[in-house]
């Protein structure tokens, strides 16, 4: 499909949103319309379209890729990826990152009004998967006129949704980026995660999700967050950065104040989370990532989830993640080389547990910029 782009299209920028009619069919079964996709684009679509990458967040992320948090007002959550001249270049790429289905900030999720209603979707908003989330993008890349992709990238629940694409839409991506991610949720994954949904669901403000005209159930939001941090981090890197040294203080207080810096450091970014992010969201999010094994979806064997498509793949795993650890990603480089799928893959080495791919890291912008400016 050939393009006119022009500075003046409405459809790119930052802070776009779209409503698709749908209907979008979902792996659980139902039928979402209308279907809300917030989303924001750097750099310039090419004539021939020829130039689009999208880029995928993570569980808590959002749109806002490289431009500053409507709500917070920090930096966009790859900020220092994402530029001209970076290792994600938009003099040469236009990128796409679109809020994925589910969550709260202007994708359709079960803050969102139910359209039989007037009222939030709450709980009857419909369960849904990552694969539900990449059919969600390719409405709106058909939106924007981009059939193939010459990229999608992503790192932790990011990488998910790259997976997914290479193997739902493989005429659409050229290449696949997948940096600290799994093609299947570990029972220690869904344990991690079900702790932090029954901590919002035990809070007596969550009221069966219906809490939308009242207050939201922060304490048991910002527990759950407080046991995912853990998870993001390493030990190492909690050592470093903490030890056991005391918050404020010359001596325990004997009691149940936050003592500990890292006590004082998870308090708040629990309390941080929830001024940015939907508890009914994050229900969903995370049972979305637990349902989530691609070998599931491709008749039980994860190598005919990428049997004859053309997509090249890069994978990135970190030492430290213990989240997501190496094995995981060697399992899909195994998968891929049964399936005859041309991949590349490193694991790096950092202190910093899961969230590296977030921080920076010149061994990781070095891979990237190899992997993304090599010919097709």
């Amino acid at each position: 499909m050939l393009i006119t782009p022009s500075s003046h299209d409405q459809r790119f920028g930052l802070s776009r949103r779209i409503v698709l009619p749908g209907p979008l069919r979902l792996d659980g079964g139902a039928l979402l319309a209308p279907v809300a996709i917030a989303y924001e684009t750097y750099g310039t679509l090419a004539p021939d379209g020829g130039n689009a990458m999208l880029v995928c967040h993570a569980l808590t992320g959002d749109q806002h890729l490289a431009s500053a948090h409507p709500r917070t007002g920090k930096p966009g959550w790859w900020q220092r990826m994402v530029g001209p001249g970076k290792p994600i270049d938009t003099d040469r790429y236009f990128v796409i990152c679109a809020n994925v289905l589910g969550s709260c900030m202007g994708t359709s999720g079960p803050a969102s009004d139910d359209p039989a209603t007037g009222r939030p979707y709450a709980m009857a908003f419909p369960v849904i998967t990552i694969r539900d989330m990449v059919r969600a993008q390719a409405l709106l890349l058909d939106h924007l006129g981009v059939a193939r992709l010459a990229a999608v990238v992503g790192g932790s629940m990011g990488g998910m949704q790259a997976l997914s694409w290479a193997a739902t839409f493989p005429e659409r991506v050229a290449k696949c980026v997948v940096i600290a991610s799994t093609a299947r949720h570990s029972a220690q994954n869904i344990a991690f995660h079900e702790v932090g949904r029954q901590a919002v669901m035990a809070d007596p403000n969550w009221r069966g999700g219906d809490y939308y005209d009242g207050d939201a159930p922060a304490a048991g939001l910002a527990v759950a967050r407080m046991a995912a941090h853990i998870t993001y981090l390493s030990e190492a890197g909690l050592t470093e950065k903490f030890g056991r040294r005391l918050q404020a203080r010359e001596q325990k207080s004997f009691g149940f104040d936050a003592d500990f810096q890292v006590e004082s450091y998870l308090r708040h970014q629990g309390l941080a989370f929830t001024d940015r992010f939907d508890a009914n969201s994050y229900l969903y999010i995370t049972r979305a990532l637990d349902y989530f094994d691609l070998a599931e979806e491709h008749g039980g064997l994860l190598a005919n989830a990428f049997r004859g498509g053309g997509t090249r793949f890069c994978l990135v795993s970190f030492d430290t993640d213990w989240l997501y650890p190496t094995s995981e990603s060697r399992a899909i480089v195994h998968a891929l080389m049964a399936a005859g799928a041309p991949a590349s893959f490193v694991e790096l080495s950092s202190p910093f547990g899961h969230d590296a791919f977030l921080l920076d890291s010149p061994e990781l912008d070095r891979v990237m910029h190899g992997f993304l400016s090599a010919a097709a």
